[in-house]
């Protein structure tokens, strides 16, 4: 397995359950972007006859999280291309019926939730927040999955 195998099928992992619809709903607690960071670990684990460094995890597990966020982003700007005006009209109508909000407001809102606005305001709050839960979870794998060092042997007097 390559050294970064496990982080990009980890990527994938992440990416994949968190934007299929329904299932996507169990990421509220970032739960598929946790067991990602796990998947990775374990899989580096499997990979080695010697425990992972830490070091080497937490890497694996920030790659996974920028992978399965690229993933998540792309899938996001696919469905709001779909699915057309339907979202900015449903924000607009909520916009609407709140009558404290003034004019320019709601219309600078709205430029925010259109379109390429939307792709990159959802980036940049996705990449961060995956990378770093993803690297939690691969750190949590350790815990789980490393292998234990074997005891020092000491030397033979003679």
């Amino acid at each position: 397995m390559g050294k970064h195998q496990p982080a990009l099928l980890g990527g994938l992992f992440i990416g994949v359950l968190s934007s299929l619809p329904m299932v996507n709903l169990a990421n509220c607690c970032c739960l598929w972007v946790i067991a990602g960071g796990v998947l990775v670990t374990y899989l580096q684990q499997q990979a080695k006859p010697v425990p992972v460094e830490t070091g080497d995890a937490a890497i694996g597990g920030l790659i996974a999280g920028l992978v399965g966020a690229v993933i998540v982003c792309v899938a996001v700007a696919a469905m709001t291309g779909l699915s057309g005006t339907a979202m900015q009209d449903s924000i607009r109508q909520s916009l609407e019926q709140n009558s404290q909000i003034p004019p320019e407001t709601r219309d600078k809102i709205l430029q925010w939730f259109t379109g390429k606005n939307l792709a990159v305001l959802f980036a940049f709050f996705t990449l961060p927040v995956f990378a770093v839960v993803a690297m939690l979870g691969s750190l949590l794998g350790l815990a789980f999955f490393r292998k234990k060092t074997p005891p020092a042997v000491p030397p033979m007097q003679g």
